[in-house]
């Protein structure tokens, strides 16, 4: 099969920091699916793994990345009971597994949804990681109720990437929150007006930009910008009891003890944290997808999907994962093969 990876990391703009090759296509195990991939996407993740997981090092085979993709099944493994051959699938994949830049691909059945219906495959190629993600850090870690939480506030830090997208949409249409959310480009306030925000600020003037929005606490925040960057800003706006997610990781260790007066809680979300410990409800990744896929056939959630090129192709790689490294790119970004 064509594949596409790297043997060692390189900057986007070296000739070889994509190289295509040919690769034995895979066979799938007991609780595997084989996919033959239609469309994929790009996510910050792949342009980090691609930077760091080869350093100083030149790799005797290929690495191939990528985690976002749809396809349809061609074969499954003797215990698979949720898909048959010939049925559409979309995924987020596994990072300790081979990646999605190649013609087929092994997933677990137990983290792969069924192809919403209503959308185009690079339409819903872009899902599958940043839905999971939202989904995941708001009804998962924060343990969001639509019941309880109606009509509380939400600050979402990043509001025009990826995962912002859809967590706007989620928090506003599926949890009822009010929702604030940061851009500063004109082009980036009205994507995450279009996605359901109630209001927009300016994330270089935070703490007064929230304020001059009526909030002078708000009960949710979530991170998707730079923990680091945005902590002390976090525990000032963050109300009393109120919770604090972030999937960016740190640099630096936090100072949790300047969220004791308020008894704040703070969690961490990867979206990889099920499949690579095999968790015993990792099969929830499949439900979630499918509940996913189900609110964008209702029209209830739209894709996030903003620009697509077309080909499997190196170049098309280092074109999508150059537009990612700018920090500039709105919504996601799909590859049609």
């Amino acid at each position: 099969m064509k594949a596409i990876g790297f043997k060692t990391s390189l900057p986007i703009e070296d000739n070889e920091s994509f190289i295509e090759f040919e690769a034995v296509k895979p066979a799938p195990g007991a609780h595997d699916l084989l996919v033959k991939i239609d469309a994929i996407s790009v996510n910050p993740v792949d342009f980090k793994i691609r930077q760091n997981s080869a350093k100083d090092t030149v790799l005797e085979t290929p690495k191939i990345i990528g985690w976002d993709a749809v396809g349809i099944v061609q074969a499954v493994g003797e215990k698979v009971t949720l898909f048959e051959v010939g049925d559409p699938v979309y995924y987020a994949g596994d990072i300790t597994k081979q990646g999605s830049n190649a013609e087929f691909q092994i997933i677990d059945e137990r983290i792969a949804g069924r192809k919403p219906t209503s959308l185009s495959i690079e339409e819903a190629a872009v899902i599958p990681l940043t839905a999971l993600t939202a989904w995941e850090i708001l009804f998962d870690r924060i343990r969001i109720s639509p019941e309880k939480d109606k009509g509380k506030s939400i600050l979402i830090i990043g509001g025009a990437g990826g995962v912002g997208s859809i967590a706007i949409q989620l928090a506003k249409k599926i949890a009822g929150l009010t929702v604030i959310a940061t851009a500063s480009r004109p082009e980036t306030i009205e994507w995450c007006k279009k996605q359901g925000a109630d209001f927009v600020v300016d994330h270089k003037n935070l703490i007064e930009a929230v304020r001059e929005a009526g909030f002078e606490h708000v009960d949710f925040i979530l991170d998707f910008v730079d923990t680091n960057a945005y902590w002390d800003i976090m525990t000032e706006l963050i109300k009393p009891q109120g919770h604090i997610a972030s999937i960016t990781g740190s640099s630096n260790p936090v100072t949790l003890n300047s969220l004791k007066s308020k008894s704040v809680s703070f969690s961490w979300e990867l979206m990889y944290t099920r499949s690579m410990f095999q968790t015993d409800d990792m099969i929830e990744q499949h439900h979630i997808l499918n509940k996913v896929a189900d609110l964008l056939d209702e029209g209830i959630l739209k894709t996030t999907l903003n620009k697509t090129l077309n080909g499997l192709t190196a170049g098309n790689l280092k074109q999508a994962h150059q537009l990612l490294e700018s920090g500039k790119t709105i919504g996601k970004i799909a590859i049609k093969f």
